[in-house]
């Protein structure tokens, strides 16, 4: 089973808006875990909710990003960020300041048997 490194310190909408709307939390997601991701979510640290899954129907692939937008009234910073794998395995990253991050790149640590989560 994967499991998340909880070092870091997290993800809301998949709409594209226009520059001028967007919020502070924007960030890219990138998957370099060598596995596909079935299914984001990001939740306000402050929430018990999930959400919505924010790719869909859609899956994301090794070596692929997803731009996460959020909008322009919201004020949260800290965010929690999950990340279910393409075989159920799933990863969770808590309390990720979003208002300081505009990347956060997943990979997978094969001998400690972890996803590691950096932040740009």
């Amino acid at each position: 089973m994967r499991r998340a490194l909880l070092a870091m310190t997290g993800l809301i909408g998949l709409a594209a808006a226009p520059a001028m709307a967007q919020g502070q939390q924007d960030f890219t997601l990138v998957n370099r875990t060598g596995y596909t991701i079935n299914e984001v979510y990001v939740g306000a640290s402050s929430s018990s909710s999930w959400g919505r899954d924010l790719l869909g129907q859609g899956v994301l692939q090794h070596q692929r990003t997803l731009n996460v937008r959020f909008g322009r009234n919201t004020r949260e910073c800290n965010w929690d960020i999950r990340v279910v794998y393409d075989d159920g395995d799933t990863s969770e990253f808590r309390g990720v300041d979003l208002c300081s991050v505009s990347r956060v790149t997943l990979f997978w640590n094969r001998q400690a048997n972890q996803t590691r989560f950096v932040t740009e």
